[in-house]
């Protein structure tokens, strides 16, 4: 099968980097917009200036809101957030769905079901082809042809091999593998580190601090990715160190930006106010709290973060906190 038509559903930044990825991967792409007036921005002018300002995208890409024609896709790529991928789903008429490829690009966790995107695909259309797609990227990278390499996890090795290369062009770089848990996983909790790490750094707290963070996240996610049955090669790679490394690290991050703002003292309710972007690890970190809980595996990273999106107590005494727990030896649980 030749993939060449592909619907790509949200028109934010990453939804639209991607349809770009595609578009100059040879294929013919239908970008649906929640907004007739996006849909015809980017048809008229070829451009999403709300997102990714004046850069401009592919003539492949026609824009449209509404559902017409997806049941005629070869592939689908699901680019809203995490907390709107079950109403979406649940919006589409699922025989237009049924026995479709469709690639979960969200990184997150439903908040109250504690389900990752592809058991809310499994749950909503149990007949389609789940895949993930996830690692270090940002929107702009992409849309500006930047080299960019990614995960892209499914069951059927075949087809993830046939819809890596689809989607493959000559700066946009899919891996194939077939761990949809630890890539799903990795992804989301990356975000909740990402917030821990700008708090550090916003707290004037040091680069050594950061990095030894960094490490401890690695090794926590680790530990539940691997009880909940990832595979902790998947965590070595693109999905898991390459994305920690990145979120944690750039201001370009909304997770690490709106870290760094509760570092320096704002509280959530003052930066969401502000205007800030979507931070998917604010609904993360209390489902990936309720995950380890579950599962039974200390968190205590996953645990501060949540302390500190509660306002509960400032990050220098989490960090105190932390830095007070009992001695172990490095590689042991």
């Amino acid at each position: 099968m030749s993939f060449q038509t592909i619907f790509v559903i949200g028109a934010g930044a990453w939804g639209t980097a991607l349809a770009q990825a595609a578009a100059l991967a040879g294929r013919d792409v239908v970008l649906v917009a929640r907004d007739q007036s996006f849909a015809n921005e980017i048809n008229a002018s070829h451009c999403n200036r709300a997102y990714l300002g004046d850069r401009a995208l592919s003539h492949n890409i026609v824009a449209q809101t509404g559902w017409s024609g997806l049941a005629a896709a070869d592939m689908i790529l699901m680019v809203v957030p995490a907390q709107h991928t079950r109403r979406v789903l649940l919006s589409i008429d699922g025989q237009a769905l049924a026995n479709k490829p469709i690639v979960l690009c969200a990184k997150g966790l439903e908040h109250g079901s504690l389900d990752r995107q592809s058991e809310i695909l499994s749950k909503v259309v149990p007949t389609a082809h789940p895949l993930v797609l996830s690692g270090p990227s940002f929107a702009d990278d992409v849309v500006a042809g930047r080299p960019t390499a990614l995960t892209l996890a499914g069951r059927d090795p075949d087809l993830t091999d046939q819809i890596a290369a689809a989607l493959a062009g000559p700066s946009f770089r899919p891996y194939a593998a077939s761990d949809i848990v630890g890539v799903e996983l990795a992804g989301s909790l990356k975000n909740v580190y990402a917030l821990a790490c700008g708090a550090v750094e916003g707290a004037g707290l040091g680069l050594s601090a950061r990095s030894a963070l960094m490490a401890r996240a690695f090794a926590e996610m680790t530990r539940l990715v691997t009880r909940m049955g990832g595979e902790a090669a998947t965590l070595t790679g693109l999905a898991g160190l390459g994305d920690l490394a990145l979120s944690c690290t750039s201001p370009q991050s909304r997770n690490y930006w709106f870290g760094l703002q509760l570092g320096q003292g704002r509280s959530v309710e003052e930066i969401q106010q502000s205007g800030a972007k979507l931070a998917e690890g604010l609904t993360t970190a209390p489902v990936a709290q309720g995950l380890a809980r579950a599962h039974d595996v200390d968190v205590p990273l996953i645990d501060a973060v949540n302390l500190l999106l509660a306002g509960a107590v400032s990050i220098d005494a989490i960090v105190a906190g932390l830095m007070s727990r009992p001695l172990k030896r490095e590689g042991k649980s």
